[in-house]
């Protein structure tokens, strides 16, 4: 998804950063207590949005990516402002700000991403080369034993939209 638009309406951004959660074997996935109403859309079929809210303040936003009954999803952690959010990479560097910049709430949870005719989709952008992005382990997991340092996030190296320190190139 690197590379590509997140658009809400009459805003938008490239997607810099993102990090994967592979289904109920991953200990750090909403999956892996099974199906519950929070993360019902996560069992459903690929291409749909699933909005949750994480520490009781912030929305993050998912794309499901799994199989139906195969709970995957490719968080977005940052984008690169485009239209309509102005110009400060600062504003959308995190999937908290970020869903604040683009209006993006729970009530968006569960829209097919694969067309414009939804108020939030993803539009093609240009391919990142394979060696523009760099890899290494998701952010605030902790919890989930192996699984917090498992390579499942992916961001365009060097960006400067990128949260978390990881804006210089992994080795």
């Amino acid at each position: 998804m690197l590379g590509k638009h997140l658009v809400a309406g009459d805003r938008a951004g490239i997607i810099v950063e993102t990090e994967a959660y592979l289904g109920s074997h991953d200990k750090a996935s909403h999956a892996r207590f099974g199906r519950t109403r929070r993360n019902a859309v996560m069992f459903g079929h690929g291409g749909v949005s699933y909005v949750y809210l994480c520490y009781g303040m912030y929305d993050l936003f998912n794309v499901v990516t799994g199989r139906d009954g195969d709970p995957q999803a490719v968080l977005i952690r940052a984008l690169e402002p485009v239209r309509g959010i102005g110009g400060d990479v600062a504003v959308t560097r995190g999937p908290g700000k970020l869903t604040r910049a683009l209006g993006i709430t729970r009530s968006h949870s569960g829209l097919d991403m694969t067309g414009a005719s939804t108020p939030v989709y993803i539009a093609p952008g240009r391919r990142i080369s394979r060696t523009d992005i760099s890899v290494g382990p998701r952010v605030g997991v902790d919890y989930a034993g192996d699984w917090a340092s498992a390579p499942l996030r992916f961001w365009i190296a060097g960006h400067p939209s990128v949260s978390r320190g990881a804006r210089s190139k992994a080795a």
